[in-house]
């Protein structure tokens, strides 16, 4: 064999393992398979950014009103993440994701000597602390394991690979998060295993709750639950199939069907009467994905369509709902449709010198551009016309270290020409990897 042919099966190879090492959220929290029963890892991230338009409520009713308001700081730690899992033998493994958004929640009881010695409590702070993956699998072979517990949701880009070393972004691709519940996780069963260059999964959830719809997130919330326990009158069905044909490459198509109204509890259509008893709510949601990682270059993208049947129903019965007594649901107007669709492409630079590539260091120089609407109305429905944007965002990635990347970019959002667009400038520091 000649050299040329060695060389193009060692870069052939190596193309393949990259493909294959962008592996699903749900494998991740297992990387214990080194001789080790136990595995202890995690992701997190440190954000800081500055908006250069209006953080006022009514910033798009009136948007010529705050046009000029001056810029606002954040601090963030959107996620922050502890994997644990253990293999038990003869196929039998646990896996589990415990995840710290925002730095989790805070509260304290305060003795008020000034109201009459009164007890208060008080919120300290917002955030959420998650159980994002609690499973037990059994592995039959490479091709059919069986996870039965927490599990991920492999529906779009975002939720099958959302370690914040799979975005070149600061924050998780925006579109994509809008529409759809991000992390996507619930209780139920998973089958899912490889056969030749392809991966497949298959879930049965809990149903999503229409009453957690809303305008500006569509069904983002809707696998949630106000109560102690998930709700599952309902149920969801999703599938995913990912293929590595094509070296460095992987392609996925994934979706989502389930009906979401009659959900929240037994009775949660009555005071609706018979009016919409026979609606169903039903969501239904196509995606396509991809990611190329090879010959220095890394190109990522999505495209999500989501359509919600019997919407005038679910806004009605959203409404009657609100208005009981400390409900825990708003009165938010919900679309028919919606859509997310985004590329992003990066470059590492640090590839054509070879004393930084020889140190494992990359830099990523990326640009990234997603189009998005999570209010799409059926006729007949109010119009929210600054729902729809287009945002662009360029910047670096350097990874001194493979687990560590620094992230820096300017992003801008587009919306239409009777509101304000909305830049900004974001830095950050991520890191995914495991300690044991």
């Amino acid at each position: 064999m000649n050299r040329k042919a060695i060389l193009t099966l060692i870069l052939t190879g190596m193309a393949e393992t990259a493909a294959w090492s962008q592996q699903s959220a749900a494998d991740s929290v297992m990387q214990h398979d080194r001789g080790n029963r136990l595995s202890i890892g995690g992701y997190g991230e440190v954000a800081m950014t500055r908006n250069f338009y209006s953080d006022n409520t009514y910033r798009y009713s009136r948007a010529a009103q705050y046009k000029d308001d001056p810029s606002h700081g954040r601090f963030d730690i959107p996620h922050a993440v502890i994997y644990m899992g253990y293999n038990f033998g003869k196929g039998w493994t646990l896996g589990t994701e415990i995840e710290f958004e925002h730095t989790g929640t805070g509260s304290s009881a305060e003795h008020e000597f000034e109201e009459a010695a009164e007890w208060e409590r008080e919120q300290e702070k917002g955030g959420e602390v998650e159980l994002e993956q609690f499973w037990i699998q059994k592995r039959f072979s490479r091709a059919l394991n069986l996870k039965i517990g927490h599990i991920i949701v492999p529906v779009g880009l975002n939720n099958a690979h959302h370690e914040p070393l799979n975005f070149f972004t600061v924050y998780r691709p925006e579109g994509e998060d809008k529409i759809l519940p991000s992390t996507w996780h619930d209780t139920g069963l998973s089958l899912w295993g490889r056969v030749g260059k392809f991966r497949y999964e298959a879930t049965l959830t809990a149903g999503l709750d229409a009453f957690l719809f809303n305008r500006d997130g569509w069904i983002h919330k809707g696998a949630g639950s106000p109560l102690e326990y998930k709700v599952a009158n309902k149920y969801g069905l999703s599938a995913r199939i990912d293929n590595y044909s094509i070296p460095g490459l992987r392609m996925a198509v994934s979706g989502f069907v389930g009906n979401t109204l009659h959900n929240s509890d037994p009775h949660d259509m009555e005071n609706e009467g018979n009016r919409n008893k026979d609606a169903k709510g039903t969501v239904i949601i196509g995606s396509f994905d991809f990611t190329y990682n090879a010959h220095n270059w890394i190109v990522r993208g999505q495209a999500d369509y989501g359509h919600l049947s019997d919407v005038t129903a679910v806004y009605a019965a959203k409404a009657t709902r609100a208005r009981q007594s400390n409900s825990p649901y708003s009165s938010d107007n919900v679309g028919e449709k919606a859509v997310a669709i985004g590329i992003e492409a990066g470059y590492d630079v640090f590839s054509q010198f070879e004393r930084l590539r020889a140190s494992d260091q990359q830099m990523y120089v990326f640009g990234r551009f997603e189009h998005y609407n999570p209010y799409i109305p059926a006729k007949g429905q109010m119009e929210y016309q600054f729902t729809e944007k287009n945002r662009m965002a360029v910047g670096i990635n350097y990874f001194p270290v493979p687990q560590i990347a620094v992230k820096a970019e300017f992003s801008k959002r587009f919306l239409k020409q009777q509101y304000n667009d909305e830049p900004s400038i974001s830095v950050g520091v991520a890191y995914e990897g495991f300690f044991l």
